[in-house]
């Protein structure tokens, strides 16, 4: 498998060593408007021609790893060369964007890159889950609160009009979809806490097909007692039980039976930020998945057109946080 890498940003040096972890993978090229960043990536192919990377490398996917505004006219192209796309979430900085984008692929396959939903203590949960573990869930938090100085490796984040529910929500409301199917109905309150252009905090209640009440809490302005980035923090309560995600991956179980504690481990890898280690082996596991779907062997769940639906809620929570309101998720993307 011949991956070219477009971006040559943060991410972009955590996702090209991601791809070296799988074998039978090679990157072939990367690409970036500036063309001694491209060269920084390694001992690729370095381009700041996107047609000229393609055509020379001869690629069988491309993983976009750009600013959010490029994603749209980047994958546009790459699919006009028939070529397989790989794209960095949030997939666009609209929802009709984002509709337009899996218009766009209809002739190729389409995938964001969700990969919080690939971190190992949250697919221990979804196992848990899927075994009736807790019998049937009927309410769940989810939270992700810290203090952590995102701004620091990522400015850019600091001048976004719409920051944390389209940067950590992307994640967050997916891991929810993960875990208990669709939204129904939709209730959104932001704040901005910090000297930012856009919201650092957000809470999202949900109603679920699998969760009767999940409730998604983010922020960036909150000095906790135990904080650790970039960790998700989970509370599960079921019809037979309740599921616990806590602080350094430990889960409990409790039941009738009694209480369970296990201690999931995380893989590591040499070339992983010690700050976002969970994340960055999370990427591994995701692009074997992408992989795995685009022969055939699984459903990675990451094609455009379900990953709409993460988006939709990204933007239905917008619009209830300036409305008051309740929102319906417009549903299901019928757009082939």
């Amino acid at each position: 498998m011949r991956v070219a890498v477009v971006g040559a940003g943060f991410w972009a040096r955590y996702q090209i060593a991601a791809w070296q972890e799988i074998e039978g993978v090679s990157v072939v090229g990367v690409c970036d408007t500036d063309l001694s960043k491209a060269r920084q990536m390694g001992a690729f192919a370095a381009y700041d021609d996107l047609q000229r990377m393609l055509r020379e490398t001869e690629p069988d996917l491309v993983d976009v790893i750009t600013p959010v505004e490029t994603h749209a006219p980047l994958v546009r192209a790459i699919a006009q060369h028939g070529l397989p796309v790989v794209c960095q979430k949030p997939m666009a900085g609209s929802l009709e964007e984002a509709e337009q984008m899996v218009l766009d692929c209809e002739a190729v396959p389409f995938f964001v890159h969700e990969n919080w939903r690939f971190q190992a203590p949250l697919q221990r949960v979804k196992q848990l889950l899927d075994s009736s573990a807790i019998g049937r869930p009927f309410r769940a938090r989810a939270q992700f609160s810290c203090s952590f100085p995102v701004f620091d490796n990522q400015p850019f984040l600091r001048t976004l009009d719409r920051f944390i529910l389209t940067d950590i929500g992307s994640h967050i409301l997916d891991v929810a979809r993960f875990l208990f199917g669709e939204a129904s109905r939709l209730y959104c309150q932001t704040s901005r806490v910090g000297d930012i252009a856009g919201e650092d905090v957000a809470t999202v209640m949900m109603s679920m097909t699998g969760c009767d009440s999940v409730v998604c809490e983010m922020s960036y302005a909150s000095r906790l007692r135990e904080e650790a980035f970039p960790q998700t923090y989970l509370l599960i309560e079921g019809s037979a039980g309740s599921i616990e995600l806590g602080k350094d991956y430990k889960i409990y179980v409790s039941t009738q039976e009694g209480l369970s504690e296990e201690t999931v481990p995380v893989p590591a890898f040499p070339w992983a930020d010690p700050a976002y280690d969970l994340v960055h082996s999370s990427i591994v596991a995701c692009h074997r998945a992408i992989l795995d779907d685009l022969n055939g062997r699984s459903d990675s769940g990451l094609r455009g057109a379900d990953n709409l639906k993460t988006v939709q809620l990204v933007f239905a929570s917008y619009v209830s946080a300036e409305s008051g309101h309740v929102e319906e998720p417009p549903g299901a993307f019928t757009g082939q």
